[in-house]
């Protein structure tokens, strides 16, 4: 399984604990353990680096942990597709692009217009809550 998580999901892991911190984590492991794949690309990092800086000033330790967990992750290019009439949020698009373009079978994230979408092409659009689930064999 390919998974690709949206910015807001791996603020979410780096910043607070929780189910998203839970998610990342059990990913992380499936991932080092090569029983699934974590994708992301540089337009996620860019973004996740930007807001951890000005919006929630993340303490070094915070630094260090997206660094060395975004060194760990399958890189792939953002997507470089039309943006589809349909799609809510044009900023999103590379994202969601980047994931469908590299084949990822969950896009996982906690934005409401994504998530409303329910799936591009053939790419389901999760909750964190339904990709933990599913990771753990419980969906």
């Amino acid at each position: 399984m390919r998974v690709f998580f949206d910015t807001n999901v791996w603020i979410a892991s780096f910043i607070t604990r929780g189910l998203c911190a839970d998610l990342v984590g059990a990913a992380m492991a499936a991932h080092d353990a090569g029983g699934i794949e974590v994708l992301t690309c540089p337009a996620i990092i860019l973004e996740t680096q930007r807001l951890l800086r000005d919006k929630f000033c993340a303490t070094d330790a915070q630094w260090h942990a997206a660094d060395a967990v975004f060194g760990r992750v399958t890189l792939v290019a953002d997507g470089v597709t039309e943006i589809p009439s349909f799609f809510p949020d044009h900023d999103d698009w590379p994202i969601v692009a980047a994931a469908v373009e590299a084949a990822a079978d969950l896009f996982v994230t906690g934005d409401q217009a994504l998530l409303e979408l329910g799936q591009v092409e053939d790419l389901p659009i999760v909750t964190p809550r339904a990709a933990f689930l599913k990771l753990r064999g419980l969906e």
